[in-house]
């Protein structure tokens, strides 16, 4: 008569079940912690978080939040300045600058968040197998990343965009294809020194094969650094998003797109400064948020500052 085999859990059951884990978890819980009290110390790094949680809401909101609409043209309205009606003024088409601005929110959002989920996981991918791989796999790889960093990031962007023609959906497929190389470097040199650990070691000792080490051991180390990156990367994606739409290369009217109504409004800025200071301010809060949250981030994640 055959025993019955108890089935042991796997993965993530596993790893909360396992009563030799228990240090871990507590260790990894109070290190999140202690990420986050110094995370809190660092005021401009809450205004940054703040002002993204602003921008999230009024993304989400913008229906409700848009006094008018932000395609409508009203040509008895046209270049009116900033008021009690129109709060941003109007555009030389009539358009309400605050509504194009708050509907705007949501092509910067999605621009944003797209190319962040596309580049994440190719540069840590990318990076973690050259860096643990190492020889001709790591040759290959980073022969690769250095052609896409040979050339200026809005340069290529604007190649490709040229190549697959004006859209905004183009352009964020240019901007995530221009945008892996750095976060893949830095995946690597993580890499490259885990790979030395004795915890590496001697998950290797105990014949764990290379895909399962990258993907279970080398990868989630690398995270925190990855996160940071892709934080401080966003403002420079707001920054190519609108530098495209600028050009013409990017969301095509009459979208509300921030660097399309700076590029559509620079015909009249010397007499309506209005027209391209309002989109031109959303462009500088969004960025700096972004660069202050990610140095918040890379302080509070920082290894160092483990005490």
């Amino acid at each position: 008569m055959n025993t019955p085999v108890a089935v042991q859990p796997t993965g993530l059951r596993a790893w909360l079940t396992a009563p030799d884990t228990t240090s871990a978890r507590q260790a990894t819980l109070q290190s999140l912690w202690r990420g986050w009290q110094r995370f809190a110390l660092n005021r401009l790094g809450l205004i940054g978080l703040a002002i993204v949680c602003v921008l999230i809401l009024v993304a989400i909101l913008a229906p409700w939040l848009a006094p008018f609409s932000p395609i409508e043209q009203d040509l008895a309205k046209v270049l009116t300045p900033p008021g009690s009606v129109h709060w941003l003024g109007t555009d030389e088409l009539g358009r309400d600058i605050l509504s194009r601005i708050v509907w705007g929110s949501r092509l910067t959002l999605m621009t944003i968040g797209i190319v962040s989920i596309v580049v994440a996981p190719i540069g840590l991918t990318v990076g973690c197998v050259a860096g643990y791989f190492g020889g001709w796999v790591e040759t290959v790889l980073m022969r690769v990343t250095e052609l896409f960093l040979a050339f200026p990031s809005l340069i290529l962007a604007m190649a490709f965009v040229a190549a697959l023609g004006p859209s905004l959906q183009n352009a964020i497929l240019a901007i995530a294809l221009t945008a892996w190389p750095p976060i893949a470097r830095l995946a690597r040199a993580e890499s490259l020194s885990l790979r030395k650990k004795d915890h590496i070691a001697a998950v290797r000792l105990m014949g764990a094969s290379r895909a399962r080490i990258v993907l279970q051991h080398i990868m989630p180390l690398c995270l925190s650094s990855v996160v940071v990156r892709v934080t401080l990367n966003m403002a420079t994606i707001v920054l190519t998003a609108a530098s495209l739409g600028f050009l013409g290369l990017g969301a095509q009217p009459p979208s509300p797109e921030w660097g399309a109504m700076i590029s559509t409004g620079r015909r009249v800025m010397l007499d309506s400064w209005w027209v391209v200071t309002m989109p031109g301010l959303a462009i500088l809060m969004v960025s700096l948020a972004f660069n202050l949250l990610g140095d918040a981030l890379r302080d509070a994640l920082d290894p160092r500052q483990e005490g």
